[in-house]
């Protein structure tokens, strides 16, 4: 090589490390072990996830439902905070808790996790998080994709994303065509702010605020950095189990958008959900957002969930049992409303009066 000669150009050079993706995959095969159902076939390391689908030859017209969804800026907490292990259980829940709602069992899901450089213990710690996801949701993980883009992440910034697939005997199909006026409207407590709105609660307590994520918040009895990454609830199996006890009408996971928005979505056009706020207190963390920023409760309201994380709505003859099928299951749940004509009202579902603190 001549002295003025440029050394040859190579992946590794460009800032991808194939040895340390090779590293988290090894790392992660232990994780995603425990996520395995009868009907997954293979392991980790193929070019793509297989499931026995004759699995499905019980079902009289098994339908397939799909969804795929992220944790949006969550990410950059758990970035901050250097706590990789927990935002995988906030994936899962994005995800399987959207395929629940129309009364489907989660079978399996895929992962996409994209890094600025790969860290092998990060990554097998955020597979980790998701494999425990999946286990609290009853579903495989069977498969996903770790992408190291350098140039166009810093070396510590990731992102996740999520898709997964379920089943549902048609017959069994939840929706809006099986809502009845006199329905009553169960709210199920969130465990905190899940995964939505961090984009307005990091802009009000960290931008506006400063305050540190170390700093211990009386109010919270823990640091604000703990708060904000308490994992999303994950409410696949106890959908499932009240399902399996109870008539349901109807699920309605409360993510972006807040509770009326998402509980509108599976009402139908002649009905109306009313939600008295009465019923129910939100935990400190939304009080610390809305008094330190200065929101106003609709804003809140339409950003976060409020300490609402599912609504199951069924008949008042269930409301008995469907309450003590979940607080067997550890579910904080009570009657927050009740299924109206729509009348004069323009919208599917609004809250109604105030909330307890208020």
């Amino acid at each position: 090589m001549s002295e003025n000669s440029v050394p040859g150009a190579s992946y590794a050079a460009a800032g991808v490390d194939i040895e340390a993706g090779d590293r988290a995959v090894e790392l992660m095969k232990e994780w995603v072990k425990k996520t395995q159902r009868p009907e997954v076939l293979g392991g980790l390391g193929g070019f793509a996830g297989l499931f026995d689908a004759s699995a499905l030859k019980n079902y009289e017209r098994p339908l397939l439902a799909s969804a795929t969804d992220g944790v949006g800026t969550k990410v950059d907490i758990a970035r901050q905070l250097g706590v990789y292990d927990t935002i995988g259980h906030d994936l899962v829940a994005m995800v399987m808790d959207d395929i629940v709602v129309c009364g489907a069992e989660p079978l399996f899901m895929t992962d996409y996790i994209c890094v600025g450089k790969v860290h092998p213990e990060r990554v097998a710690a955020i597979v980790k998080g998701i494999a425990e996801g999946c286990v609290l949701a009853g579903c495989a993980l069977v498969g996903g994709e770790t992408a190291e883009h350098p140039g166009l992440l810093g070396a510590d910034d990731f992102d996740v994303a999520g898709a997964g697939t379920g089943v549902v005997e048609a017959d069994r199909l939840l929706g809006a065509d099986r809502i009845r006026t006199g329905d009553a409207v169960l709210a199920m407590a969130s465990s905190g702010l899940h995964s939505n709105g961090y984009s307005l609660v990091r802009h009000v307590l960290l931008n506006q605020a400063g305050l540190a994520l170390d700093a211990h918040i009386e109010d919270l009895g823990r640091t604000l950095g703990e708060e904000l990454l308490e994992p999303t609830k994950i409410y696949s199996l106890d959908c499932l189990a009240l399902m399996r006890t109870a008539e349901v009408h109807a699920f309605s996971h409360v993510t972006g958008g807040g509770l009326a928005a998402n509980l509108a979505r599976v009402i139908p056009d002649h009905l109306h959900a009313i939600v008295d706020r009465a019923t129910w207190t939100p935990g400190p963390i939304f009080d610390l957002v809305g008094r330190t920023g200065g929101v106003e409760r609709l804003e809140l309201e339409k950003t976060l969930n409020m300490g609402v994380g599912m609504i199951a709505i069924v008949p008042q003859e269930s409301v008995d049992v469907a309450l003590t099928t979940l607080a067997d299951r550890g579910v904080e749940a009570w009657v927050a409303g009740e299924i109206t004509d729509r009348g004069e009202h323009t919208t599917g579902a609004a809250l109604v009066g105030d909330h307890p603190s208020d």
